[in-house]
């Protein structure tokens, strides 16, 4: 099963930017276009969580 269009429309990035995502069906991956988080979509329920996505922005100290 995959995501419904509907909701791939309405969702965006956690972050306070709220950036459209990008949809990769074959690896089960919402991409931020601005940030460039990755969130992984488990039993087609995306992972919407800060704390548990991938890659983004580098913290500088």
């Amino acid at each position: 099963m995959a995501l419904d269009p509907q909701l791939l429309e309405i969702l965006a990035c956690p972050d306070t930017h709220h950036a459209p995502l990008n949809y990769d069906a074959q690896a089960q991956t919402l991409t931020c276009t601005e940030c460039g988080r990755i969130f992984e979509v488990r039993d087609d329920v995306p992972v919407l969580l800060l704390d548990e996505a991938r890659g983004g922005p580098v913290e500088r100290s």
